[in-house]
């Protein structure tokens, strides 16, 4: 029986442990590991979370697997190497996604569904289709308060900027599309981040398929998407799903604040109570969500998407209002990432839906 550490006790860590867990059932994770001061459980479904320096005592010949925020990595990373740990391997974008892929793939085979990612179709360009006559475009949701980005990066010719949180900025980056013109909710952006570019897009473009990303995630996609998801009849492409533990519900309300969350299933249940069992029973059985709120699909796909969203997001920042907090005060963005999962998956039989991998630039 193989033995590993995972260093890293939080979301990252935890999530890098059940994919390797999931893909070798006889795989021991000795420990979960951390070296500062943030708040970590006391075990991870009975295996224990060890707080460890340079004098802790641990099977240095063991692979530890370096699941971590970036701004962790550096310290943690050396002292390991102080304790002497011999193969230390960093879970980074690649290795997360090659993770990932093998993870679902098991899964999906074992659901009884299929996995299917736009590159599975013939990315060959051929003949001109349909989709030559009709118009794509990609928006890019961008602030003037994004960090700087050390990673180059040249916008797909369907990409487009749309500057979020307009209304709040004085500066005007060089933008296709503002957030704060037509009908919009430019003005909510500090709570619903991404959220005012996807209502914008419901609101006030015109072209016959649309998509979300983010300055510092875009998808990756084959150069002729566009007559793939013509000529394949694909309505919806989504992020390749993550798991999150042990439960979407639960990962909510262990990294956010639990009364927003009920704020949410309570208007399910006053409002919709055809959802409000569904989404009960999803919430608390899955742990795989679409991140980030991205999706390219047909326009008459997104507007149906964004009629059953934004009612449960308006009602939820008008309960549980602004927090102190500005990271937990984007609650309505963290729910709609779990919102948006339960609608795609509800209607997984109506919807043509194919995933595709994001990448993440530092």
């Amino acid at each position: 029986m193989a033995k590993i550490y995972i260093a890293g006790a939080h979301s990252r860590g935890i999530t890098t442990g059940f994919y390797l867990k999931y893909l070798d059932p006889s795989l021991e994770i000795v420990a979960y590991l951390y070296d500062n001061d943030e708040d970590n459980p006391s075990d991870v479904d009975g295996v224990p979370v060890i707080r460890i320096d340079a004098d802790t005592k641990l099977e240095v010949d063991i692979v530890v697997y370096l699941a971590t925020r970036g701004v962790n990595r550096g310290h943690l990373t050396d002292t390991l190497r102080k304790i002497g740990m011999k193969h230390i391997v960093p879970v980074d974008v690649k290795f997360d996604t090659e993770l990932r892929n093998r993870f679902l793939t098991k899964y999906f085979a074992e659901q009884n569904r299929e996995f299917i990612k736009i590159y599975n179709y013939n990315t060959e360009e051929g003949a001109p289709l349909s989709a030559e006559r009709k118009r794509f475009q990609i928006y890019v949701a961008s602030a003037v308060f994004d960090q700087k980005l050390s990673n180059s990066y040249s916008l797909d010719e369907s990409e487009r900027v749309i500057q979020v949180g307009t209304a709040l900025a004085d500066q005007r980056l060089d933008a296709a599309y503002f957030d704060n013109t037509g009908d919009n909710i430019s003005e909510k952006n500090r709570q619903f981040c991404e959220l005012t570019a996807l209502y914008w897009i419901w609101k006030n473009a015109r072209e016959d398929v649309v998509g979300l990303a983010h300055y510092r995630r875009h998808f990756l996609l084959p150069d002729n998407w566009k007559q793939i998801m013509d000529r394949e009849k694909i309505d919806v492409i989504l992020p390749v799903p993550l798991y999150v533990y042990p439960s979407l519900e639960d990962n909510f309300r262990n990294r956010h604040v639990g009364e927003k969350w009920d704020e949410m299933l309570l208007y399910l249940k006053e409002n919709r109570p055809e959802d409000y069992e569904n989404a009960s029973h999803f919430f608390k059985n899955s742990g795989l969500f679409f991140p980030c709120n991205m999706l390219i699909a047909r326009k008459e796909v997104f507007d149906e998407l964004c009629e059953w969203l934004f009612p449960i997001e308006f009602h939820v920042a008008e309960a549980g209002g602004v927090l102190e907090d500005r990271y937990q005060n984007r609650y309505p963005a963290f729910i709609a990432e779990r919102l948006i999962t339960y609608f795609f998956e509800m209607n997984r039989e109506k919807y043509h839906i194919v995933y595709a991998d994001k990448n993440f630039l530092e």
